[in-house]
C-alpha cells in the first residue's frame, strides 16, 4: 500500500475572536458535550464563524492527511482548501452556518480510504497493487486526498450538525519508484480516466457518510471534485465538478466547473484566455523593474472561471535591506497595481526578500476600488 503522508494544511488564517456569548455546546451527533463553545468573527464580514470550544479551536480530525507521492506540491493544499470553502459558501451561507473543520472522518478512516485496495485493506479507494514495476502498466493513485467541512446552525444557544462538504482531489500524474531513493517514473492519467474514477470515489465517500449516525440519511452534503496540478507545477490544481446529495445515497447532477490556473508572465499571450490581462500584468512589471532595479522576480499566480479573472496572487522578491526602501517600493507597487493591473478582482501582493521573509504586502479585495498596504516592522 502506497505509504500515506499527513501534511499539515492551513487551517483558517487571521480568525479575530469575536465572542457571541458562552453557551452549552453539542457534539456533531447532537448530543450535549462538556464545557462550552465560542464563535469567531462576525456573520456579516462574508466569511465564516469558526468555533472555539473550552477556549481551544476545534481542529479537523484527519486535516491535510493525503497519499505520499515523492515531491508534493503545497499550493495543491492551499488551492484545495481555500476552493472547497469557496464552494461551500454557494450552499452554505456564511450568514446562517457556522464553520467547524470535520469531525466525522478520523486521520485512520481517511488514511484507509486513500490507500490502495487490498486484503488487508478493503475500504481502499485506489486500485489494488497489480504487482507491475512498469509506472506505464502499474495500477495508479487516482484518489490524493479527501477532506471533510462541517457547516453548523446556531439554535437557542446550541449548535447542531446541518449541511457537509466533501472534497475529494483527484490525481493526473501518478509518480512511481521503483526502489527507495530511486529514480521517480510519472504515469499520465486521462482526463476522462480520472473523472470515471472520480465518480466512483464519490459515490463510495457518500454511502460510507451516510453510515454514520451524526449524518444520517437527510443530511445535505456537497460533493466537490478536484483536479491536482502536477508536483512540478507553480500553481495549485482546480475543482472541475461538483454535486449535492440531499438525501440517502442518491446524487444530484454534476456540475462542471470551468476554472484554471495559470502563471504569469507568460511567453505566449496566445495560451491564456485574455492576452489582455496578460498585457496588463507585463505593464506592471516592467513599471516597477524598471523604478527599483533591485528585484529577483515578479510574478503571479492568475485564477480564471471561463475567460474571466478571478483574482491575482503576485510574489515579488526583493534584494532590499533598508526599512525606508521597503517602505517606499511597498507604496510604489500600490500605485502601479492600481495603474496597470486589471480593476475589480481580488489582488493578493506580497513582498519578500531574498530569504523569503515576508517584508510588506499590498492587497485589494474583490470589488474593492483602492489598494492597502503593510510594512512588517520591527522595534
Amino acid at each position: 500500500m502506497k505509504k500515506i503522508g499527513v501534511l499539515v494544511g492551513v487551517c483558517l488564517s487571521a480568525l479575530l475572536l469575536a465572542s457571541c456569548g458562552t453557551s452549552d455546546s453539542t457534539s456533531s451527533s447532537g448530543s450535549k458535550a462538556k464545557g462550552s463553545y465560542q464563535t469567531t468573527g462576525t456573520a456579516n464580514s462574508g466569511e465564516y464563524k469558526g468555533i472555539i470550544t473550552n477556549g481551544r479551536y476545534r481542529t479537523s480530525k484527519s486535516r491535510g492527511v493525503g497519499v505520499s507521492q515523492n515531491t508534493e506540491n503545497m499550493l495543491n493544499l492551499k488551492s484545495f482548501e481555500s476552493g472547497l470553502t469557496t464552494i461551500s459558501k454557494d450552499h452554505f451561507s456564511p450568514k446562517s452556518y457556522v464553520f467547524q473543520e470535520g469531525q466525522i472522518l478520523s486521520k485512520g478512516t481517511v488514511e484507509n480510504w486513500l490507500g490502495r485496495k487490498s486484503k488487508d485493506n478493503p475500504e481502499g479507494l485506489n486500485p489494488k497493487d497489480n504487482g507491475k514495476k512498469d509506472a506505464n502498466k502499474r495500477n495508479p493513485i487516482y484518489v490524493q486526498q479527501i477532506e471533510e467541512q462541517d457547516y453548523m446552525k446556531e439554535e437557542n444557544g446550541k449548535l447542531h450538525l446541518a449541511g457537509i462538504t466533501i472534497g475529494i482531489g483527484m490525481n493526473r500524474k501518478g509518480y512511481y519508484q521503483k526502489e527507495e531513493y530511486g529514480a521517480t517514473y510519472t504515469t499520465d492519467i486521462p482526463k476522462e480516466q480520472m473523472i470515471a474514477e472520480g465518480k466512483k470515489a464519490a459515490a463510495k465517500v457518500l454511502a460510507r457518510l451516510r453510515s454514520y449516525n451524526a449524518v444520517g440519511s437527510s443530511m445535505p452534503i456537497v460533493i466537490a471534485m478536484y483536479q491536482q496540478a502536477p508536483n512540478d507545477s507553480l500553481v495549485g490544481g482546480t475543482f472541475y465538478a461538483t454535486t449535492v446529495s440531499n438525501s440517502g445515497t442518491q446524487m444530484g447532477t454534476w456540475k462542471a466547473t470551468d476554472l484554471k490556473n495559470y502563471v504569469f508572465p507568460v511567453t505566449d499571450t496566445d495560451t491564456v484566455p485574455s492576452k489582455n490581462d496578460a498585457d496588463s500584468f507585463d505593464n506592471f512589471k516592467n513599471k516597477i523593474q524598471n523604478f527599483f532595479p533591485n528585484l529577483a522576480g515578479v510574478t503571479a499566480q492568475a485564477q480564471y472561471d471561463g475567460d474571466s479573472l478571478q483574482g491575482l496572487n503576485v510574489a515579488i522578491t526583493t534584494q532590499f535591506y533598508s526599512e525606508t526602501e521597503i517602505t517606499s517600493f511597498t507604496q510604489y507597487v500600490a500605485k502601479a497595481a492600481q495603474t496597470y493591473l486589471p480593476s475589480g478582482i481580488k489582488v493578493d501582493i506580497q513582498i519578500q526578500g531574498s530569504d523569503g521573509s515576508v517584508q510588506s504586502f499590498v492587497a485589494r479585495d474583490n470589488g474593492d476600488k483602492g489598494f492597502y498596504t503593510h510594512v512588517f516592522s520591527s522595534y
